[in-house]
């Protein structure tokens, strides 16, 4: 199932794709405008309890009750947006004028960047981390780097240490600008500790160390990413220096970008003025009460969100690493056409993907050694990501779902793999029907696959009542219409991606 290519499933006629389309966009908007309608209706309740705040535009308030987009709003503002722009300056005149000293000039900017906004005593954490990282990668045992990299990860979690770290700060929100700068840069460390204990040992100490401070801090990624591995960084930077391009086109592509970026921004902050789906799926009496389209938009709202949200904060870094030559993994795959738990891990954060299968995956064995070795394989991917996340509890119920969705995904693919099965389907069913028979099952997949989304984004009160509201009490009026759009947006997804999984 999952190793057909494009190529070998069936065109569906014009006709049928098209209802498919219809349905799929259709019930997107029709859920979005109850949900729309139950926000207004409800609105003075969720402006007492969640303090809704006053809108940008007159007449509309404004739901504020997603943490991660007001936080990188907010430092947008600030600072960020600003040391950003002085990044992009900084990297065009030094690539222009003295195309040797860019990478050392990035390195020092983005370090005092950091300084400014974390403060020396927060840099200085950083540091320390990177000297222990380097040192213990010297000695070439994969292990032992793992070892160091992990209790290095774990130490924002020692209660003592936060609370002294709390206190360099005058807000907490500094204090998480911290946090997720040690998270991020430790899957850096870890990323160049393994590389080095993988490389012939003829490379110099002291070089190694400045191309690792020059990955840690190159300033587009440090916050939060996107991922890229250290392999790939002194690579691509190698070669963007001495090739030392300097195209025009670098400003109909900043300026193009650019547009998308602010695009995809103002549909954020228009989908949380019009829906509030965050202060709605905070209290389960609301969610209880929604009525059925709304609680679909409700699902799709919160998950659409997610999306933007990352084409935005992926989207502006990524912008900037291209216009540094480098090759940031591709932005996010729209989420109303991801049909399996496979293609969700592949296609929206790719490279953080990337870096589990480089790092963790295949090292493990993946699935080089058989079916046990590559379900542990995955299942040590799915419980690091948990880790880095925090190990909370809703994350372990949304690593657990993940990692049985793809393990029932692999097992579906070997099945109809197999020459049995492989056989009955050919003599049995037409091209064009065996494509209906994959959409139908990526429909249930893609159900499972909104449910977890939920479980991560809202937590495991809001898995438990979709559950419960779609498959235990709506199994015969609520599961069967919504599994049939699911199996429109299925559709969609085998004719817009180039692969089902």
């Amino acid at each position: 199932m999952g190793s057909i290519s494009k190529a070998q499933l069936a065109p569906l006629p014009r006709t049928e794709v098209l209802v498919y389309w219809v349905l799929s966009l259709g019930s997107h908007l029709y859920s979005f405008y109850q949900l729309h309608r139950f926000s207004k209706e409800y609105e003075v309740g969720l402006e007492r309890e969640f303090q809704l705040e006053k809108g940008l535009v007159k007449g509309f308030k404004r739901d504020p009750l997603d943490f991660e987009w007001n936080f990188w709003t907010d430092w947008a503002k600030h600072s960020l947006l600003w040391t950003l722009i002085g990044h992009a300056v900084l990297s065009r005149l030094t690539s222009i004028f003295y195309p040797k000293l860019r990478v050392p000039a990035l390195a020092i900017y983005g370090f005092l960047a950091a300084s400014s906004v974390l403060g020396i005593k927060g840099v200085s954490v950083l540091l320390v981390h990177l000297g222990l990282s380097f040192s213990m990668a010297q000695l070439r045992k994969p292990a032992l780097s793992w070892a160091c990299n992990l209790l290095l990860l774990y130490t924002p979690h020692i209660n003592e240490l936060q609370d002294i770290q709390r206190g360099w700060y005058e807000s907490d929100e500094e204090h998480y600008l911290l946090l997720f700068s040690v998270a991020v840069c430790g899957l850096r460390f870890i990323s160049f500790s393994l590389e080095h204990c993988w490389s012939p040992e003829d490379q110099c100490s002291v070089v190694q160390l400045c191309w690792l401070f020059s990955y840690t801090f190159y300033h587009p990624f440090f916050y939060n990413g996107p991922i890229i591995t250290y392999k790939n960084y002194i690579e691509q930077m190698q070669k963007s220096a001495e090739e030392s391009n300097r195209d025009e086109s670098a400003l109909s592509y900043l300026v193009l970008r650019l547009g998308r970026i602010i695009l995809w921004w103002c549909i954020a902050e228009y989908m949380i003025h019009v829906m509030y789906m965050h202060s709605i799926q905070s209290n389960e009496t609301y969610i209880e009460i929604l009525p059925p389209w709304a609680l679909g938009g409700l699902a799709l709202a919160v998950v659409q969100f997610f999306y933007v949200k990352y084409l935005v904060l992926f989207g502006l870094p990524s912008m900037l690493a291209t216009l540094d030559e480098l090759v940031p993994p591709k932005l996010p795959r729209c989420v109303s056409i991801m049909y399996s738990f496979t293609g969700m891990w592949r296609h929206f954060d790719e490279g953080l993907y990337r870096w589990l299968i480089r790092y963790i995956y295949v090292p493990l064995g993946g699935s080089r050694h058989g079916p046990l070795c590559k379900m542990f394989s995955t299942g040590v991917a799915f419980g690091f990501v948990c880790l880095w996340h925090g190990g909370h509890d809703f994350l372990q119920y949304w690593a657990l779902m993940n990692w049985a969705g793809v393990l029932v995904e692999n097992s579906l693919k070997s099945l109809f793999a197999s020459t049995f099965i492989h056989s009955v389907v050919e003599q049995n069913f037409s091209a064009a029907m065996k494509r209906r028979c994959i959409a139908l099952v990526f429909a249930f997949s893609t159900a499972m696959l909104i449910l977890s989304n939920l479980v991560f984004l809202g937590g495991i009160h809001v898995g438990r009542i979709f559950w419960k509201r779609v498959f235990i009490h709506g199994w015969s009026t609520m599961a069967p219409p919504m599994l049939a759009f699911l199996y429109c947006y299925a559709q969609i997804g085998l004719e817009w991606t180039p692969h089902p999984l």
